[in-house]
């Protein structure tokens, strides 16, 4: 996930121990429990295992070969048609199993450039480099659901996509995927529906959801400020893009505060500032990196045009010789649920993990790449969260209101979701999911 999440919701996030809880009288729905029974302790351990290997072995976007290899060769394994190297790591397995819809189920692999301080055991064994965001979670999870799914084909008709993205840090992942040939080329048969699901620091045994746009859209921007450089001594001779870059960064708070209405959730941050080398020359040049979150398009397209008015002013402001030049660093669409796909699927959740197992959260001002693989095929998308903190710790923490001191979030170097129930919550999910949107005896 490209930042962090945003705030969900605190009714009933505490979480409980996962398993076939079904419905309110105890019915749970006979083919989804046929097909998730040989989930037992032998798989999961196999589970287990394979996770901790993955967290051990944190790989950064388009480097995710080893990950890659072993997700190639499990999905052959259960029986899949696997194509590797798409977009360089990318895997896709394809399971043809009669007449019914094409079901796509994805997960991300890449790690983050973060340092781990979790003190788990099986911790990063790679210097500067750590599963800070629970991609080895979905992996896992995706390849537990792939098989239980291949091992099941007598329930279920369609045809069933495991895809397994690189480079979701970045932006990159999803669009070099389809730009690959994904669904042009026919790696893949296009799919009816995408669905996929990410860890999140709230109690285990939980799932989020929100409908319509539930994650926005992300652009990182590289300003580079132009001046003329000249000895600290003598300012006067100089075009200084020190301090054009420093009224840039405070004036463009300005439009969060000023240009944007209240109902328009929007973010700028400036997260990185160049320039200069030594404290007595004033370099030639300033360069800013910043972060801008939006959930509309005209929002988006106003903010964006906003920034770069901003940026213009401050080099005309300064007598710079030459305006300054934006560049795109990546770019992420915004995230929208087709709401009934989700609500097909939470009923699907419902019946099988019981109503208090679901709860609705606020829009993210996190970022995802997922909607691409969907929008590039014309189909639904849903995407939702799934609990992986220790419930008690995590109730414990929500009473004491100290959920931002407590709990640490994705992209944190302390992120550490517990292994079970995660991990089996993570795989139910995904099986049922995929069962909804397939055809059924």
């Amino acid at each position: 996930m490209a930042g962090t999440s945003g705030t969900a919701g605190t009714s009933g996030i505490g979480g409980t121990r996962s398993g076939t809880a079904g419905t309110a009288d105890g019915a749970v729905p006979a083919d989804v429990a046929t097909v998730l029974a040989p989930l037992d302790d032998h798989r999961l351990a196999d589970l287990v295992t394979l996770y901790k290997d993955l967290h051990r072995h944190p790989e950064l976007g388009f480097q995710e070969t080893r990950t890659a290899a072993e997700a190639a060769r499990r999905l052959t394994e259960y029986g899949y048609e696997v194509t590797t190297g798409i977009a360089r790591t990318g895997v896709v397995g394809v399971l043809r199993n009669g007449p019914g819809p094409t079901v796509l189920l994805r997960a991300d692999m890449d790690a983050l450039p973060v340092t781990e301080d979790s003190g788990l055991d099986y911790a990063s064994t790679v210097p500067g480099r750590m599963h800070a965001c629970g991609h080895d979670v979905h992996v896992t999870c995706l390849l537990g659901a792939a098989d239980l799914l291949a091992a099941a084909r007598d329930r279920w008709s369609g045809t069933l996509i495991a895809l397994f993205q690189p480079a979701e840090e970045g932006g990159g992942g999803a669009a070099a995927m389809v730009d690959a040939g994904l669904y042009s080329k026919g790696l893949v048969p296009t799919p009816d529906v995408v669905l996929a699901q990410h860890v999140a620091p709230f109690g285990a045994g939980l799932i989020a959801y929100c409908p319509g746009a539930c994650m926005a859209a992300a652009d990182s921007l590289e300003i580079t400020f132009h001046g003329s450089g000249g000895h600290g001594s003598r300012p006067e001779t100089t075009v200084d893009p020190i301090l054009m870059a420093a009224s840039f960064v405070q004036r463009v708070q300005a439009v969060v505060a000023r240009e944007v209405a209240p109902k328009d959730r929007v973010v700028v941050t400036v997260g990185s500032f160049h320039a200069g080398d030594t404290a007595n020359v004033i370099p030639d040049r300033a360069v800013v990196r910043l972060s801008v979150r939006t959930f509309d398009e005209t929002v988006r397209t106003a903010v964006l045009a906003s920034i770069d008015r901003i940026a213009r002013a401050e080099a005309t402001a300064s007598g710079a010789d030459r305006a300054p030049e934006t560049a795109v660093l990546d770019s992420f669409p915004v995230t929208v649920n087709d709401e009934d796909t989700l609500r097909q699927v939470n009923a699907e959740f419902t019946r099988f993990f019981g109503e208090q197992r679901l709860f609705a959260y606020e829009p993210a001002t996190g970022s995802e790449d997922a909607g691409l693989l969907a929008a590039a095929a014309g189909a639904p998308l849903y995407y939702w969260w799934l609990g992986g903190w220790e419930p008690d710790a995590f109730r414990t923490a929500l009473a004491a209101g100290r959920l931002a001191q407590d709990i640490p979030s994705n992209h944190s170097p302390h992120f550490a979701p517990v292994v079970r129930p995660t991990l089996t919550m993570g795989v139910e999910a995904l099986t049922a999911a995929a069962l909804n949107q397939l055809v059924r005896p």
